[in-house]
């Protein structure tokens, strides 16, 4: 094992996960804000619902961590995530890598919209190019994939992708994550990834709402597969590759999101599916589902560039409160079909 120091921001399910896997190959420095929450580590080893592994320090100092690693994975809802970076920037270095894993958008509107003013995707940010826009680190990367933290922390077989322009962030990546029940893979298209990502989210709360409702494995499907073809049609207009969208970070990762009750999405769409209001849901969830903020950014988009992602509009009406589940359903099954797909 490494005597390597790495830090990781964010002791929510999954930045503890992630936190374990790491200490299987190096020491690990993890940053929680909540002085509570550090406090309640000390004293049980758990954090999260997980135990922590002996070779995990925190840390509620956040410059503690640029001070003392050089590679850093920031683990931060998407709403969090600008806020963290700009708080961390003073402190980073062109020498420091990141590697996040926070599936979200950010949306930055110019302070004065000229009367003509259209969104367009260069107001969208993922949270790579938010690393890179606010400062001075140059080696970005995130990691994507079927990685449910439930499942991580039982260390249960599953990958992820790394991905980045610089062969040197996919391969520290891999040499820092992999172990004998987590594989690694490397993909260029940084920002493919991260849209599949966070598309997938999208979807994943549709599927929640389709198993709330009480319908069957059918139109799963349905809405599996056509939810993949939106998925890559949003993500070709937002500058992803297709060959993303039908990897471990597209296909791998909306399977897992959209069948299983430990996702976040697939929660809250469950909830909205059983009658409870978007409200109500976010009422009842302890950690983000970063799917709700996505839906609605994607459909600004859409209606400033003239685009018809189906299934995101429907949902975006649904949790709104414009329609309920039920007509939700029956709008896209009465929308006339076209041809199955059309990107190959």
């Amino acid at each position: 094992m490494s005597e390597q120091l790495v830090g990781v921001i964010g002791a929510g399910s999954f930045g503890t996960a992630v936190s374990n896997i790491l200490a299987k190959n190096v020491n690990v420095l993890l940053y929680a804000r909540n002085t509570e929450t550090i406090a309640e580590i000390k004293k049980t080893r758990t954090c999260a619902g997980q135990k922590l592994s002996d070779r995990v320090e925190v840390t509620n100092n956040l410059s503690d961590l640029p001070q003392n690693c050089n590679v850093l994975f920031p683990m931060v809802p998407s709403a969090s995530f600008r806020e963290m970076v700009l708080n961390l920037a003073p402190h980073l270095r062109p020498y420091h890598m990141m590697i996040h894993g926070t599936k979200g958008l950010h949306l930055e509107l110019p302070e004065k919209k000229a009367p003509d003013f259209v969104l367009n995707k260069s107001n969208l940010y993922t949270m790579s190019e938010l690393i890179r826009k606010e400062t001075v680190v140059v080696r970005v990367g995130c990691m994507a994939g079927p990685n449910l933290a439930s499942e991580l922390s039982m260390g249960h077989p599953a990958a992820t992708v790394i991905a980045s322009p610089f062969n040197e962030v996919i391969s520290k990546g891999k040499s820092l994550l992999r172990s004998e029940n987590f594989q690694v893979y490397g993909n260029a298209d940084l920002r493919g990834v991260e849209l599949c990502g966070i598309l997938k989210n999208i979807i994943a709360i549709g599927s929640g709402i389709l198993s709330g409702l009480g319908l069957g494995e059918n139109s799963r499907g349905l809405l599996v597969s056509r939810g993949l073809v939106e998925m890559i049609y949003l993500g070709k207009a937002l500058g992803g590759e297709i060959s993303s969208f039908v990897g471990l970070a597209g296909i791998g990762d909306l399977v897992a999101t959209t069948t299983s009750t430990s996702s976040r999405n697939y929660t809250l769409g469950h909830k909205i599916g059983k009658g409870a209001s978007l409200q109500e849901a976010l009422g009842e969830m302890e950690e983000t589902a970063e799917g709700v903020n996505t839906i609605r950014i994607i459909k600004q988009l859409a209606d400033s560039q003239g685009l018809k992602p189906l299934i995101t509009e429907t949902l975006f009406k649904i949790l709104e409160g414009e329609m309920t589940a039920e007509q939700g359903v029956n709008y896209l099954m009465r929308y006339q079909g076209n041809i199955d797909i059309n990107f190959l």
